[in-house]
């Protein structure tokens, strides 16, 4: 290149554009051309500098190894003159000095760019002006970053606390979610419940990535100005945080609070990465500006609108369903907490981790954190955290349950061994049921002469009416309809060799409860016009009809499909186990942190101390029941289960229809269904109240008469209940008018509207007048009848029994049992009347007042 040519390029291309012609001419004449090839040093880093070097072309990168200055760390571009402070002022060069590719340089020695400036003394001159003027851009920059540090201390967040405790695949899939949002510098959206450490997690992110030596902040939304000046900045102000924090992160926490007059900036600033400064007026709208920060997003539920404009989304789980990592949780924060007050690690007892692994934790982490801690305290130096220590983990729910396993030991046994209920039922009930159906049959016929229909009427419907408030479902787990279904099941598998039918649940629950209370009212009809309690064979047909249909369907479906969905007295059991002070259940932390074979609602073979079973025969899981009805008392959950999770607690007498209870339609129908029972079976003592009071004579030896006043029997204490209900909804709706005229009823600007709650709930409020109404009828059977069973007995193998003893109970003693039982279930429909609605007396009056006259009803045609 010709000299003249070379001075032009030093004036346009590089910082020594500033000499004279002459100083740029002298430089020219002493310049030599040298191709680098690529990965070649020119500097070594620490080295006196051997020449002037001018990149020409190509592209050169400066590295250093004093991690004190960074700055020292780039890349050069072409026109930039290496080595020319460090040749004039003598020093060493500060960092190495390589080509990344093929470049053209132009160099001039070190001997002869001194000779050159003793001669010229503008250019020591040019180099002290070239200092002053870094030495004002650092005085500058480190202005600046005093105010940014001064800016950010407030907000910044100088590391994570912990990683993600626990092996739960929800904590693994947490773990990938934060390495994936780390590896991008793209915007990232974490939300979930109050509690879970969202904002660690967003450090995390932060940490794990290659921008972790950049600053990282979090703001409370809550707190910004609507007007955005703290966030943005202002024009020809202040910055904002966005600008101070530069590439590294910010942090948007509890964006559900942010002021509506910022979520427009917010989302134009997760699409485009810009934003813009606040101005006062129309005149000075500055140009947006480009965002380097990574911006994450805290919120306690999904927003929409945000959650399209991120790239990355994180669910935090709530702790209830990482129920597997409590236990690690709980080590990591003892150990935490035992460090920092110099105390040796206590252990914490199976018992209590048990405890913590069954209460849900609404406050989530942060609750578990302040319960362990608080513990930690309280034990002091004990060796052990038990039980007792964490008395706050105990649900509201637990409070009224007693586990009776724990109570009695003996108990548990019994409910474990083989006696229960197989020896009992395939030792005792098989040989009994088919010797009683027997004596059904070729036995005399009347109830005063055949022991078995004395037993059926007698006894076994008063026992087993009187056992559901106590023992729910008992009697299933006995039943001997299902035993000879499982007879038939085992036999027909072994003979016939395939794979049983699957269950069809949607259309069983939708229509197995239509079924049952369908069968349920033909055998109220066949009982009562066929005279059934008193004709033995037709008894034992009863019995056979719902064995028939246990075989059946056994043969058919696996499990005890007919009884979960079909018997019409399995449907009875279920309706009235509601009402039971027992009741069988798990401890749902147990399950879902500690079991994965699920043996008890599956089946398998022994583990720990869980013996071998086939699982529920009604599919239930015994954490996930709701109420009694889909459990038979088989105990096979009890025997399976490894870790002692199943409890069978004494509780409040029908909590469930109060709390967690799901009320069904078909449940409703057969409820009413047995209340108009209670009047079908009393309908002697009804022809003689209607005759007496209304002169309707009906004659009950008239198949058709007999016929139709079996049905108004059903049917028109059941409409008493619907009139209500529809005079109750009247009711509230007037009150509605009254107050929205008047305006008298009003909270925080809205008035209140008088509600009642559906039908279908409220009248589970009937269950135990419509169970008190059915043992109040028996009891005059079992107490009056019941006691003659040894001369019944004795007659029904023609032997003379007159002279054994009988035990009868005086009628009045009868009338008085009769009427206390009605009394009492008056009172607990009441009771659970106004526990199922929460709602005042004044608006279920109405309801209270059907309950007292259907009460009163029973008592003038039982009493």
């Amino acid at each position: 290149m010709a000299s003249p040519d070379t001075v032009i390029w030093l004036q346009e291309r590089t910082t020594l554009g500033i000499l004279s012609d002459e100083v740029l001419g002298a430089i020219a004449s002493e310049i030599t051309e040298t191709i680098v090839p690529p990965d070649t040093p020119i500097v070594t880093e620490g080295s006196l500098p051997e020449a002037l070097y001018i990149i020409k072309s190509g592209r050169i990168e400066a590295t250093s190894a004093n991690p004190k200055n960074p700055a020292l760390c780039c890349g050069l571009l072409p026109g930039t003159a290496i080595n020319l402070k460090e040749l004039l002022l003598n020093e060493a060069t500060p960092s190495t000095i390589k080509t990344l590719t093929e470049c053209h340089l132009w160099v001039v020695s070190a001997k002869k760019f001194r000779q050159i400036t003793n001669q010229y003394p503008e250019i020591a001159q040019f180099v002290s002006r070239l200092l002053a003027a870094e030495i004002a851009q650092l005085a500058s920059a480190f202005t600046y970053e005093q105010e940014r540090s001064l800016e950010l201390r407030p907000y910044l967040v100088t590391k994570a606390q912990r990683g993600i405790v626990g092996s739960s695949r929800y904590a693994m899939k947490l773990r990938e979610q934060i390495r994936a949002a780390a590896n991008t510098r793209k915007s990232v959206l974490i939300f979930g419940e109050p509690g879970l450490e969202k904002d660690n997690i967003a450090a995390l992110i932060h940490y794990g990535s290659t921008s972790r030596r950049q600053p990282i902040i979090k703001v409370n939304c809550g707190i910004l100005q609507t007007s955005g000046a703290d966030l943005f900045g202002r024009v020809g102000g202040k910055p904002g945080l966005l600008e101070y924090v530069g590439n590294g992160t910010l942090i948007l926490n509890n964006i559900q609070e942010l002021p509506q007059e910022l979520l427009p900036g917010i989302i134009h600033l997760l699409q485009t990465n810009t934003f813009t400064p606040i101005h006062r007026s129309e005149q000075e709208i500055p140009a947006s500006r480009i965002s380097h920060a990574r911006i994450i997003i805290i919120s306690e539920k999904a927003i929409s609108l945000v959650e399209r404009n991120v790239e990355h989304a994180i669910k935090v789980p709530p702790l209830r369903v990482r129920k597997a990592d409590i236990q690690a949780q709980i080590e990591y924060y003892i150990s935490l907490s035992a460090r920092y007050r110099r105390l040796q690690k206590p252990q914490l007892t199976p018992e209590a981790l048990r405890r913590l692994q069954s209460y849900d934790f609404p406050g989530n982490l942060q609750e578990l954190k302040s319960l362990v801690e608080r513990a930690i305290v309280q034990a002091e130096n004990a060796k052990e955290l038990t039980e007792e220590i964490f008395w706050a983990a105990e649900t509201k729910k637990k409070r009224f349950r007693v586990n009776l396993l724990n109570l009695y030991p003996g108990l548990r046994r019994f409910l474990r061994s083989d006696w229960y209920p197989d020896r009992i039922n395939y030792g005792v009930t098989t040989v009994a049921f088919a010797f009683i159906v027997a004596v059904l049959f070729i036995g005399p016929q009347t109830r005063d002469k055949n022991f078995v229909l004395n037993i059926f009427w007698d006894w076994w419907w008063a026992g087993f009416l009187f056992l559901f408030p106590f023992l729910g479902r008992i009697w299933c787990a006995f039943c001997p309809f299902m035993i000879y279904g499982e007879i038939t099941q085992k036999l027909s598998l072994k003979l016939f060799p395939r794979q049983l039918k699957k269950w069809q649940r949607e259309k069983a629950e939708k229509w197995g409860g239509w079924f049952l209370f369908g069968l349920f009212s033909l055998i109220f009809l066949w009982e009562e016009l066929w005279n059934l309690e008193n004709t033995a064979y037709l008894s034992g047909c009863l019995l056979l009809l719902i064995t028939a249909g246990a075989v059946i369907f056994s043969a058919i479906f696996e499990r005890r499909f007919w009884c979960r969905y079909l018997c019409p007295i399995g449907g009875m059991n279920g309706l009235f186990a509601k009402l039971s002070m027992t009741e069988l259940r798990a401890q749902q932390g147990i399950c879902s942190a500690t079991c994965t074979t699920y043996q008890c609602y599956k089946g398998g073979v022994a583990k720990g101390e869980g013996l071998e079973t086939n699982g529920c025969p009604l599919y239930s899981h015994p954490a996930q029941l709701e109420d009694n009805r889909d459990c038979v008392l088989c105990m096979t959950c009890l025997k399976a289960c490894p870790h002692r999770s199943v409890e069978f607690n004494l509780r409040p007498p029908g909590i469930e229809l109060w709390t967690t209870h799901i009320p069904q339609s078909y449940e409703v129908a057969l409820l009413f269904l047995l209340l108009g029972g209670v009047f079908l079976h009393r309908l002697p003592e009804i022809q003689i109240w209607l005759g007496l009071n209304f002169g309707l004579n009906f004659d009950l030896s008239n198949f058709w008469q007999h016929l139709e006043l079996s049905l108004l029997a059903l049917l028109v204490p059941v409409t008493i209940p619907f009139i209500a209900y529809g005079l109750m909804l009247g009711f509230c709706w007037l009150q509605n008018q009254v107050k929205h005229k008047n305006r008298m009823v009003r909270q925080q600007g809205r008035q209140i509207q008088i509600k009642p709650k559906k039908f279908v709930e409220l009248a589970y409020g009937y269950l135990p007048l419509v169970l008190g109404g059915n043992l109040a009828h028996y009891l005059r059977l079992a107490l009056g009848e019941g006691g003659r069973i040894l001369p019944v007995t004795f007659a029904t193998f023609g032997l003379n029994g007159g002279s054994l003893p009988v035990l009868v109970a005086h009628p009045a003693v009868i009338s008085f049992l009769q009427a206390m039982t009605l009394i009492f279930a008056i009172l607990f429909a009441v009771i659970l009347t106004q526990k199922i609605t929460r709602q005042s007396v004044r608006n279920l009056w109405l309801q209270h007042v059907t309950i007292i006259i259907l009460g009163i009803s029973m008592w003038v045609i039982i009493v």
